[in-house]
């Protein structure tokens, strides 16, 4: 899998890109693959509003769009004092292609602020295994 820290620079690097001209609240997310591959993607924000896009979501898109099927780990980068962690959407999105142990990394400009586990993000989660036993 991908270092922390390559982790951490390809969610910076795609946050640079968020198109967020309403909020001004641009967010970047990497994922990386078990097998080493790194998606990104950025929130793209829409006059519409909601109909804007997260970067959680643009990030799973990409990984999807590249072959890849499983999150090992993802980081979310954004601004602020506060922790910038997935909406719950996205929590739902992570789930799908994530185990419940999978690390999701927040982080800041100054790096990485806080590590969750999607249990912790999103405990009790209905997710594709409840659908399996049908």
């Amino acid at each position: 899998m991908a270092s922390l820290d390559t982790l951490f620079e390809a969610a910076k690097a795609i946050q640079a890109k968020a198109y967020a001209p309403y909020s001004r609240f641009k967010v970047g997310a990497a994922i990386a693959t078990p097998e080493g591959q790194i998606f990104t993607g950025c929130n793209v924000e829409n006059a519409a509003y909601p109909v804007g896009s997260c970067a959680e979501a643009g990030a799973i898109s990409a990984m999807i769009a590249g072959g890849g099927h499983r999150i090992g780990e993802i980081a979310v980068m954004g601004e602020g004092e506060h922790l910038v962690t997935p909406c719950g959407g996205c929590r739902q999105r992570i789930r799908e292609f994530a185990a419940p142990d999978t690390k999701i990394h927040i982080a800041g400009p100054e790096g990485i602020r806080k590590t969750f586990t999607l249990d912790e993000l999103l405990p009790f989660s209905f997710g594709p295994d409840n659908l399996t036993d049908r």
